[in-house]
């Protein structure tokens, strides 16, 4: 599967214990109307089990700028700790934590999951968004963060 290129994005979630995050790039968007989208969760993840809890989430989409970003929601400070120290962001409608200068964000409410092997499958149905950039989007290929070439 590491020779599909996709996109990066971090989910979101706001616990009782404060905001919390991962690196995700099995999003993709489902329907138009309803507008839904999907995500797909290791099942012994931190923000597996807070969006279990809360029914919440927001998917953070990164540009090619924040690949450090990336990294560390991928595990470059692990799972059990808190991943937003430091990093200035603000909470959506839906209360879950928003990064300052991603590319857009949706605010997504847990309309169904599905159990799949060690992931979960969310559907978002998305309540809320905004465009908060312009820059090229981060990619991922083969193992290594990429960008688009000219």
């Amino acid at each position: 599967m590491r020779q599909w290129a996709t996109g990066v994005t971090l989910v979101t979630v706001q616990g009782g214990d404060g905001p919390h995050g991962m690196t995700v790039s099995s999003f993709t968007s489902l329907s138009l109307d309803p507008p839904l989208i999907l995500i797909s969760l290791e099942k012994g993840s931190r923000t597996h089990q807070m969006v279990s809890d809360t029914g919440r989430f927001a998917v953070v989409l990164l540009h090619v700028g924040q690949q450090s970003i990336a990294e560390r929601f991928a595990g470059g400070i692990p799972d059990s700790r808190a991943r937003f120290d430091g990093m200035p962001y603000r909470l959506s409608a839906g209360g879950s934590p928003i990064l300052d200068d991603g590319l857009a964000y949706l605010d997504c409410r847990v309309a169904e999951s599905f159990g799949a092997g060690t992931h979960t499958i969310f559907i978002g149905e998305v309540l809320g968004g905004e465009v908060t950039g312009d820059a090229a989007p981060l990619l991922y290929f083969n193992r290594s963060y990429r960008q688009l070439g000219p």
